[in-house]
């Protein structure tokens, strides 16, 4: 929904919030349904009220909790019935400065001041713990905004009694304890309100009115931008970012146009202020690269010109940076299709940037879903991009930095499979490997991602965070699976999952999916085989699998058909039974990937 994209219009939200969640829930989409406990420091009504609608429009509907005003650390340290009986899937934390309640004076000693921090820092490091170790569920916390008074000056921000220093410090705590949570595995997140409050405008945000009338940390017309941040961030754990970005060139990744203009003509660089905002946008999209953003292009130009204008010797991308580059004079939209196509997945995953008001148009028309950002000046463009939110990062791992190299190396099987007639024989030449075993817990952040990213190839599109997957490893009663591919041209690393839970001669397979670079590899029947190995030494004798239709899954409707599991049940909306006997036997599909 428009309204509720960056930039929005926050009074515009807090007045209308009825009306637009009234049309977000009419839309038809398809959504997950996640509780959150908010454990408040301050006023929190308006924030849920907000936040829901930015979930909704990101397809989680979200059932709430609210702890009462005040009540963050009881609520964490002596659940009554209801929070317990709630058993969140997300925590958020919403404290503020306003919640630090023995800030240094000047008449303490240094040791004083130490102990002051230690103290303040265990009462929020204890309830973490006592969190986690409740409901093993992902935490977001808030981090300090800055006091909206400097004592001393300037001194504050250095001094050991100055109240922003002793912030500055504490904050740099929690930075701490997150960065040791995702080393042991732990789903830890800060929102980072002591930003946003900078980029909002501290005096506002601060306003001692809101506070002392309403008990809200913030003031009350910021409370939408602080409901988006935290939206995505929950976004970001349930698997709902964007994936790559579609880019103009043409007064969009540099000034002029390169086809009337010439190479010489377009401005990027240092010569011009222009050309260095130009430079400048390219750094932030190179920067996107080196975290597994897919960047490609969708221009209307001629081809030669366009690779001329990215081989501009002052600009910072060149051509190998694009895993595809649409330079012609087709609609937009349709390259933009056709570049979802060629990637594996959904235009809608996708994030269109162009300076254009009437091409960001017709892409909105014509591809619902996809972000299109409203770009003015382009001094703003890196603002408007970051500020979005489309690629919110909560893990970070090597697939995601090898994304581009990746697809990368999909265009070059594309290239060597045009030279086969025979299908079978193109599938021998890439010279596939497998690695196929039991989740692994340096495996766990990665695995859990797939099952929030993968859409089309997903038979029952169940979603799972990092702890849900580790309890689910642990149990004894499952058959869990991961799947890494390599070949010739690269490694495609983590590409296929399965969870099957045994009843005593049965398996049920709850979780099967696959990345959908990797379709039509045969990875599927090499999982399969290994899964019916595991099954049979166990003495199981039947496999069921189920299929429960989306708007995105359909591709595999027919998936266990193909793998030889019969058809028991359906119902009237599509829902599907399958039952594979392995007792007399089963036969091997897999023929070309070397398993190990």
């Amino acid at each position: 929904m428009k309204e509720l994209e960056y930039p929005f219009d926050n009074n515009y939200i807090l007045k209308k919030s009825k009306t637009i969640k009234k049309a977000l829930l009419a839309d038809g989409t398809s959504r997950i349904h996640k509780k959150i406990a908010v454990l408040g420091g301050s006023t929190t009504h308006d924030v849920i009220r907000i936040l829901e609608l930015f979930l909704l429009n990101y397809g989680i509907e979200p059932e709430f909790y609210e702890s009462e005003y005040g009540q963050y650390f009881q609520d964490a340290m002596f659940p009554g019935p209801e929070l317990s009986s709630f058993n969140p899937d997300i925590i958020y934390i919403h404290t503020s400065n306003r919640n630090i309640t023995d800030y240094p004076v000047m008449d303490d000693s240094t040791e004083a001041v130490e102990s002051k921090l230690s103290a303040t820092y265990q009462h929020f490091e204890t309830m973490w713990k006592k969190l986690t170790e409740l409901y093993h569920c992902p935490i977001i916390q808030n981090n300090f905004e800055a006091p909206f008074f400097r004592i001393m000056g300037n001194r504050d921000s250095f001094d050991i009694h100055g109240r922003l220093s002793f912030i500055t410090r504490l904050n740099e705590k929690f930075y701490e304890y997150a960065r040791s949570a995702e080393k042991e595995g732990i789903s830890f997140y800060i929102n980072d309100i002591n930003y946003l409050s900078s980029c909002y405008g501290l005096d506002a945000w601060s306003d001692p009115l809101a506070w002392h009338m309403y008990k809200y940390a913030l003031c009350i017309p910021a409370i939408p931008y602080l409901s988006f941040n935290i939206a995505n961030i929950i976004k970001s754990i349930y698997g709902k970012n964007k994936k790559g970005l579609v880019l103009d060139l043409d007064n969009t990744l540099w000034g002029g146009i390169v086809g009337d203009d010439g190479v010489d003509g377009i401005e990027i660089g240092q010569e011009t202020n222009l050309g260095q905002v130009y430079y400048e946008f390219q750094q932030y999209l190179k920067l996107q690269k080196d975290l597994g953003i897919i960047l490609t292009v969708d221009s209307k130009n001629e081809e030669e010109n366009a690779l001329a204008g990215l081989n501009h010797p002052d600009g910072v991308l060149k051509p190998d940076d694009f895993v595809a580059i649409k330079a012609n004079w087709e609609p937009k939209s349709e390259n933009m299709k056709k570049i979802a196509a060629e990637l594996s997945l959904l235009p809608e995953s996708l994030v269109f940037v162009d300076d254009n008001p009437a091409e960001r148009e017709i892409v909105s028309g014509q591809i619902p879903g996809a972000a299109v950002p409203a770009l003015d000046s382009p001094e703003h463009y890196i603002r408007i991009l970051d500020h979005g939110g489309y690629f919110e990062t909560t893990s970070i791992s090597e697939d995601d930095r090898k994304r581009n190299e990746m697809y990368m190396a999909n265009k070059e099987r594309a290239k060597l499979q045009e030279s086969f007639a025979d299908y079978s024989e193109y599938l021998k030449s890439l010279e596939m490997e497998a690695e196929i075993k039991p989740f692994e817990e340096m495996y766990i952040p990665r695995i859990a991602q797939l099952t929030n990213k993968s859409n089309q190839f997903n038979l029952t599109t169940k979603r799972y965070s990092a702890d849900d997957i580790e309890k689910t490893a642990n149990d004894a009663a499952n058959i869990t699976l991961y799947g890494r591919l390599k070949d010739k041209f690269g490694d495609n690393g983590i590409v296929s999952l399965v969870v099957a839970k045994q009843r005593e001669d049965q398996l049920h397979i709850d979780l099967w999916l696959m990345s959908c670079r990797v379709l039509k590899r045969d990875m599927e029947f090499a999982m399969m085989d290994c899964l019916v190995s595991e099954a049979k030494a166990r003495g199981i004798d039947k496999i069921f699998g189920y299929y429960y239709p989306t708007a995105k899954n359909k591709m595999v409707k027919d998936f266990y058909s193909l793998q030889g599991f019969e058809m028991v049940w359906e119902d009237n909306e599509g829902n599907r039974t399958y039952r594979l006997d392995i007792k007399d036997g089963y036969e091997n599909k897999n023929h070309v990937i070397k398993v190990n």
